[in-house]
């Protein structure tokens, strides 16, 4: 997906945007098709919704977007509406609803996907009304259902029982030249007023000025955080904030979450493989406190969300701000650990051809980065085509992270792209790479 959307013809773009909407949903079913009725209905922790609410929900927001309001269709199921709007209900109180069951979801999902594609073959994708504009709320629907799937992926991983999904090994890692690049600083393009399909919170582009800094060229390892662990950084409050060192206690935090110890090894359990802890592959499951503690640990801080978008897109050697780290092409299998290909980040150093022009390695894929950076707006937002989707969000509240997981859609994973959640959060796919202020010998 590019932003040479616009140069399609209408009938390309038609074609192209029924391509995806068929992608995300070959990858929903996947996921839902993967395990019983009863794993469907259950609610495998607070923290998630059933994945039968999920599935329904992904049907409901197509219906509302694409079949009422840009086809302005009659309503397939009105009466559902409150059920699956996520500001009506938290996702611990989801399971006591009168939900839709499995078979009666399949039959929605399949009815307001059918009128989709006739509203499709239809409607001008254009003239002048910007929610079509570019086949944009196609657009945001497929990203929803994306967004969607890698929740329903964290789902599976809190899921006990065996195994049901199945994917290839990622590529095999290398060794890095060097663990830290100096990025020089200087004025960028932060966001995007050209991607076609950007969200409202990645708008409008805007010149960013970053002083020089030193960031890690890639995200923590298991290894490397394993020291923090075994050298006791959950037990001393020195390496913590005042708040993260108070949930530390509250939650009772003594590694990242799906870690445990058993005869004398570190082990993971990995969508229902319990295995041995790979060292070199970045560490995942950790909350924002924890990488900011694991951060001043090792003489370091977190990169803030400007320092993190600047080392994936900023190319010296041009003065450019790209799409992606390794151009504006979009992403391939050769660039990034994107998409559920894998079930797993790849090893550190596996992706050479995903590097920025500064030689930071991946930062799209793998995992989710925490920075250090608060959920604000960029000075000129504009709330589109809902106030739900950032509008509301907007505080100190939330953390922001930046560049996907093994788990995010290439759709989904633009270097502009923003994300963020609840600085106590771990069952999501993050982990975070360290940066810090240069030495006066570092900066010549």
């Amino acid at each position: 997906m590019n932003h040479q959307l616009s140069d399609l013809t209408e009938e390309g773009l038609r074609a192209f945007v029924a391509e995806q909407l068929d992608r995300s949903r070959s990858r929903t079913v996947q996921l839902t098709d993967a395990v019983d009725t009863d794993d469907l209905v259950r609610q495998h922790s607070k923290l998630m919704s059933p994945l039968v609410w999920d599935y329904a929900h992904i049907g409901n927001q197509e219906e509302l977007w694409l079949v009422r309001d840009v086809g302005g269709r009659e309503p397939v199921r009105q009466d559902i509406d409150e059920l699956y709007d996520a500001f009506m209900h938290a996702r611990a109180d989801r399971p006591t609803l009168p939900l839709l069951g499995p078979t009666e979801t399949k039959a929605y999902v399949v009815e307001v996907r059918d009128k989709v594609l006739d509203v499709l073959d239809h409607v001008k994708l254009g003239g002048g009304r910007e929610l079509v504009e570019n086949a944009f709320a196609f657009g945001m629907i497929v990203q929803h259902e994306q967004q969607h799937d890698e929740t329903m992926l964290a789902t599976h991983q809190l899921r006990t029982g065996v195994p049901v999904l199945d994917a290839p090994e990622p590529p095999a890692g290398r060794r890095l030249a060097r663990s830290e690049v100096l990025v020089p600083g200087g004025v960028f393009e932060m966001g995007t007023s050209v991607e076609p399909w950007a969200l409202d919170n990645e708008r409008p582009a805007h010149a960013v000025r970053v002083t020089p800094y030193v960031i890690d060229t890639a995200p923590v390892s298991n290894g490397d955080y394993l020291r923090f662990v075994v050298g006791g950084g959950y037990t001393d409050p020195k390496w913590w904030s005042e708040a993260g060192w108070a949930h530390v206690q509250k939650a009772s935090l003594v590694a990242p979450r799906f870690w445990e110890q058993a005869d004398g090894n570190w082990m993971r359990t990995r969508l229902g493989h319990r295995e041995l802890l790979p060292l070199d592959e970045p560490v995942m499951h950790v909350c924002f406190y924890e990488a900011e503690a694991y951060a001043a640990w090792a003489g370091k801080r977190l990169p803030t969300e400007e320092e993190w978008e600047f080392a994936a897109r900023f190319d010296p050697a041009t003065g450019r701000t790209r799409r992606f780290p390794w151009g504006d092409e979009s992403p391939g299998p050769q660039h990034a650990n994107l998409g559920q290909r894998h079930l797993r980040p790849a090893p550190i150093g596996a992706y050479p051809a995903g590097a920025s022009p500064l030689g930071v390695e991946q930062l799209i894929g793998d995992v989710w980065e925490w920075t250090s950076s608060d959920f604000k707006p960029y000075p000129g937002f504009r709330a589109f085509p809902y106030d739900e989707y950032s509008l509301v969000f907007f505080g100190n509240d939330y953390k922001m992270l930046k560049g996907g997981s093994f788990g995010t859609d290439e759709v989904v994973a633009r270097s502009t792209f923003r994300n963020w959640d609840y600085p106590i959060r771990r069952q999501i796919f993050a982990g975070f790479r360290c940066a810090r202020d240069p030495l006066p010998s570092e900066l010549g």
